[in-house]
């Protein structure tokens, strides 16, 4: 690290957990953050603060007055602006020597098959059903840790699933795939709007963790939060070896 970067990262080059070979690991790793959104705004803010070396945005939406109630990295005056672009003005705007890849295509197999092997982490911060789907079996195939997130109304959700733990359950191991969801939008339901922010930073810690190594993950654990109350519950979860998934990881 340089002068700068030593002043930039000095706080976190303060905590025992993170010191100097922490923030040596954030430098060098690359973030795919997938949705660029409520969840996506927060995780991608935090992450580039921190100084993730390389991070690559995935979304196929443009910047509308209805998102900015809540996906704060969005801002009027780049409304009709592609959301990938927007996130990447806003993290160079807090730090300039983050390299951004903007991605304003929609998730596919074949795509994610090209970026979840570059990734060291991905943040799943999408909101549909089907496409989270998509990006958990992309990661259990090519062995990249996920973090999920989800919000809606008033509820939020928590996940990591790490494909290098034997023990880790994947995102189909609780959810399966052919079951059949009623996929619920902020554009019919709403949306608390700190309670993306809540989540979305989350993610962005979580996914620190897991680059850095300290601390304890997510693994195992679906934790959901209750804006009404702003309680926490979790639910602990297991490997399903029936996953249609994950099940030969086993």
């Amino acid at each position: 690290m340089n002068d700068d970067q030593l002043l930039r990262y000095s706080r976190h080059i303060m905590l025992d957990e993170i010191g100097i070979e922490g923030q040596e690991r954030i430098l060098a790793a690359h973030a795919l953050i997938i949705g660029a959104g409520g969840l996506g705004s927060p995780a991608a803010l935090y992450l580039g603060s921190a100084g993730i070396g390389t991070m690559t945005l995935v979304d196929h939406d443009t910047v509308d007055m209805t998102n900015l109630q809540r996906q704060i990295a969005h801002t009027t005056a780049r409304i009709g602006t592609p959301k990938v672009e927007s996130i990447r003005q806003a993290v160079h705007a807090i730090n300039p020597e983050v390299q951004i890849r903007c991605i304003a295509e929609q998730a596919t197999d074949a795509l994610l098959d090209q970026l979840v092997p570059q990734a060291t982490i991905v943040l799943d911060c999408t909101d549909n059903y089907r496409t989270r789907q998509l990006i958990n079996a992309a990661c259990v195939r090519h062995g990249v840790p996920l973090v999920e997130g989800a919000a809606i109304r008033l509820d939020g959700q928590l996940m990591v699933i790490d494909p290098r733990d034997p023990q880790s359950p994947c995102y189909a191991c609780i959810f399966p795939p052919e079951a059949e969801f009623e996929e619920v939008q902020c554009s019919t339901m709403g949306v608390f709007a700190p309670l993306v922010g809540l989540i979305g930073t989350q993610q962005a810690a979580e996914a620190l963790k897991l680059v850095t190594g300290f601390g304890q993950s997510s693994v195992g654990r679906l934790q959901m939060l209750d804006a009404r109350s702003m309680d926490w519950s979790t639910m602990h979860t297991t490997r399903n070896s029936d996953c249609p998934v994950c099940k030969e990881k086993n």
